[in-house]
């Protein structure tokens, strides 16, 4: 089972209304999204999730990087005795706790008591024992996403184009670390567009980091892969290209006309469809997400 944090931000700033009906607060617009998120199957303990989320209120500052930490470290603390983390055994990807954080905020700056910060800053130090064997305070099997609030207080001239950008706050470069991403949302239509796109991305899977070891190898070109070939291959190229289809509709035969090759005659051969390019080195280094499946009978399989 997933687990599902969602972590609201309380900033005095959350108190801006919008021009949606009602006017309603960016911490009312949070709570509405948190409500429609989870009123579909579930029933335990739900009215006192639902009678603390209604208790929320603005006030205090923007300490993101520290409220965050926090609810890694709640998703952490029994990691160690359910023997999910196999320190010293190798990294087995079906020993696993989904976890998915949902971060609902408006964007604004980042502030803490000594004053306005520009970075994001996550605190490494942890008082969970055996947090000193990882090097980050996420697991792999852990997402983060964020829903950023950038309504405005009046109506917005442009139309939503149907994509959601992500946005620019610090917060967007931590998601992209653990396998998630940032939405910025402008409109309640994209707001309800959002939530069904985090629903079906409320699935099983860790986030690997893949990186390049050794010489690389030798590219194919064209013309290596048409050499040696001599006049046997023209004439299964040209048969291949000859051949006779059926058109299923009608059932009547065509038949494509010959032009020597496909070329109209020059003799080289252009390859059909995208390839990969060449001097593409964006696979050196890459991190990406791979599902792990998991069955009725066994499990996580």
């Amino acid at each position: 089972m997933t687990i599902i944090v969602f972590l609201i931000d309380t900033s005095a700033s959350m108190n801006q209304r919008g021009y949606l009906g009602g006017r309603p607060t960016l911490l009312d617009v949070a709570k509405g999204a948190v409500e429609t998120f989870v009123k579909a199957g579930w029933k335990e303990n739900l009215a006192t999730f639902m009678n603390e989320l209604k208790n929320l209120q603005c006030q205090g500052m923007t300490m993101m990087g520290a409220a965050l930490k926090h609810a890694f470290d709640v998703l952490n603390i029994n990691r160690m005795q359910t023997g999910i983390d196999t320190y010293g055994q190798g990294r087995c990807p079906f020993f696993l706790e989904p976890s998915v954080i949902v971060v609902i905020t408006d964007g604004s700056k980042l502030s803490n008591t000594s004053g306005v910060q520009e970075d994001f800053n996550l605190p490494m130090h942890s008082p969970i024992p055996g947090s000193e064997m990882t090097r980050e305070p996420f697991r792999w099997d852990q997402r983060l996403f964020s829903l950023v609030l950038r309504m405005s207080g009046t109506p917005a001239l442009d139309r939503d184009t149907g994509l959601v950008p992500s946005d620019t706050s610090p917060i967007d470069a931590m998601c992209e670390v653990t396998g998630g991403r940032s939405y910025s949302i402008t409109s309640q239509r994209m707001l309800m567009q959002c939530i069904d796109s985090l629903v079906l991305k409320v699935q099983s899977g860790v986030v690997i980091n893949f990186e390049k070891i050794g010489p690389d190898p030798t590219p194919i070109t064209n013309e290596n892969s048409r050499e040696g070939s001599e006049d046997g291959d023209l004439e299964q190229e040209q048969r291949d290209w000859d051949k006779e289809v059926i058109n299923p509709n009608n059932h009547a035969e065509l038949k494509l006309p010959n032009n020597g090759n496909r070329n109209g005659g020059t003799g080289t051969h252009t390859p059909l469809g995208p390839g990969p390019t060449l001097n593409n080195t964006a696979w050196h280094n890459c991190r990406r997400l791979i599902y792990v499946p998991k069955s009725a009978q066994k499990g996580f399989a």
